[in-house]
C-alpha cells in the first residue's frame, strides 16, 4: 500500500463498522492524516455518539448487527441535527447494488474494501472540503437571518406592525385617514430647568426611563406611541388598526402616566409634574422621509390634542369636548368652562378627574 501524505483538512470522523479489523486500519490511515477518528460498532452506538459530539463525516459500513447501516441513514436524514452530516458507505468491492441504494437514501459517495490509501484520502478530502464549504455558507446564512431579524425588529419599534409589512410589501406612500381616534400629548412641567442642573448623561437616562415607562403602558393599553419631542410624549388610539374603545384606552393611559410619574419621583428623588392634553377627532397618518423616516399624523384634531396640553395645568389631564362626550358616561369630569385656545379661539375645555364607581 502507498504512503499516504498529510491531508491539508482536518476534521472529526466517525467509523461505523462491527468488524474490528477494518475499524483498525481506518483509524490508523485517518489518524496518520491528522484526522480526529472515534468509532461506533453498529447503529444504536453511532447514534450516540453522534449526539453527544460534532462530526464532519461518517464511513459507514452497511451489513451490522442490531442496528444495520440503512436504518442508521434513515435516521440521521430525519433528525434535522444530522441530516447534513455526510455519509460515505463501506462496501465490498461487488456490492453495487447496496451502494446505489445508499446513495439513492442519501450518502454522498463510496470506499471500496480493501482500502486504498490514495482513494480514501481523496474521497475523504473531497468531502470534508464540501462539508467546510457548506458550513460556512449556512454560517453566511445564519449571519443574514440574524440581521434581517435586527433589521425588522429595528423597524417594527419604528413602526407600527401592520404598516412595517406594508412599507416591506413594495408600498411607497403610506397615508390613511381615521375617522375616530384620540390623540394625547404629555409634557414634563420643569424638566427644562431640571436638565440645566444636571449632566446630560443623567439627563438622557431620566427621559430614557421615563418614556420607557410610558411605552410599556401604550402596549398595555393597545395605544401607538407616535414620538418624543424633548421631554414631549405623543400617544394615539384608535390606528393604524380602528378600535372603537380608544378614546377610555388613551384615558386610562393618561391616568396612569399620572401614577407613574409619582412613582419615579420617588426614586428619582425629584418632584416632576406634568401637564396632559386629549383630543378626539379625524386625523390623517402616514410616513414621511425616505431615509429617517418616521410614522406621524395630522391633522386639526392633533393641533387641538397639542394645544389641551399646551393650555393645560400642571398634574392636570384637560379634554377637548369631544373626548369628554365620548368618555361622559364611564369617567368623572370637572368642567373648566370656556378658555380661550391660541390658534381656536374659545373652546369649552373639562378636567379628566378619574373613572366611574
Amino acid at each position: 500500500m502507498r504512503a499516504v501524505t498529510s491531508v491539508p483538512h482536518k476534521g472529526r470522523l466517525l467509523v461505523v463498522d462491527d468488524d474490528p479489523m477494518n475499524q483498525a486500519v481506518l483509524r490508523d490511515l485517518l489518524s496518520k492524516e491528522g484526522l480526529d477518528v472515534a468509532t461506533a460498532n453498529h447503529g444504536y452506538d453511532a447514534l450516540d455518539q453522534l449526539a453527544s459530539g460534532r462530526f464532519d463525516l461518517v464511513l459507514l459500513d452497511l451489513d451490522m448487527p442490531e442496528m444495520d447501516g440503512y436504518e442508521l441513514l434513515r435516521q440521521m436524514k430525519s433528525d434535522a441535527a444530522l441530516r447534513n452530516v455526510p455519509v460515505i458507505i463501506i462496501s465490498g468491492m461487488n456490492d453495487l447494488e447496496a451502494v446505489l441504494r445508499g446513495i439513492q437514501m442519501g450518502a454522498v459517495d463510496h470506499l471500496p474494501k480493501p482500502f486504498n490509501a490514495l482513494l480514501l484520502r481523496t474521497r475523504i478530502d473531497a468531502c470534508l472540503e464540501k462539508k467546510r464549504w457548506r458550513d460556512q455558507e449556512q454560517e453566511y446564512l445564519r449571519q443574514i437571518r440574524v440581521e434581517r431579524e435586527k433589521s425588522e425588529q429595528l423597524l417594527l419599534n419604528i413602526l407600527p406592525g401592520s404598516v412595517a409589512t406594508r412599507l416591506k410589501g413594495g408600498e411607497t406612500v403610506i397615508a390613511d385617514q381615521f375617522e375616530q381616534v384620540s390623540i394625547l400629548f404629555a409634557d414634563l412641567v420643569g424638566f427644562t430647568n431640571l436638565s440645566t442642573m444636571v449632566s446630560p448623561t443623567a439627563v438622557v437616562l431620566m427621559l430614557n426611563e421615563i418614556f420607557s415607562a410610558f411605552d410599556q403602558l401604550a402596549a398595555r393599553h393597545g395605544l401607538e406611541k407616535i414620538k418624543t419631542i424633548g421631554d414631549c410624549y405623543m400617544v394615539v388610539g384608535g390606528l393604524p388598526s380602528p378600535n372603537p374603545n380608544h378614546a377610555s384606552a388613551v384615558a386610562e393611559m393618561a391616568l396612569d402616566m399620572m401614577q407613574e410619574i409619582r412613582r419615579l419621583n420617588e426614586g428619582f428623588h425629584s418632584s416632576l409634574r406634568m401637564r396632559i392634553g386629549i383630543n378626539t377627532g379625524t386625523a390623517v397618518a402616514g410616513i414621511i422621509g425616505k431615509q429617517k423616516f418616521i410614522y406621524d399624523l395630522w391633522g386639526d384634531a392633533v393641533n387641538t390634542a397639542s394645544r389641551m396640553e399646551s393650555h393645560s395645568l400642571p398634574d392636570r389631564i384637560q379634554v377637548s369636548e369631544s373626548t369628554f362626550e365620548a368618555l361622559k358616561d364611564t369617567y368623572e369630569f370637572e368642567s373648566r368652562g370656556v378658555i380661550d385656545v391660541k390658534g381656536k379661539g374659545p373652546m369649552p375645555t373639562y378636567w379628566l378627574m378619574g373613572r366611574k364607581g
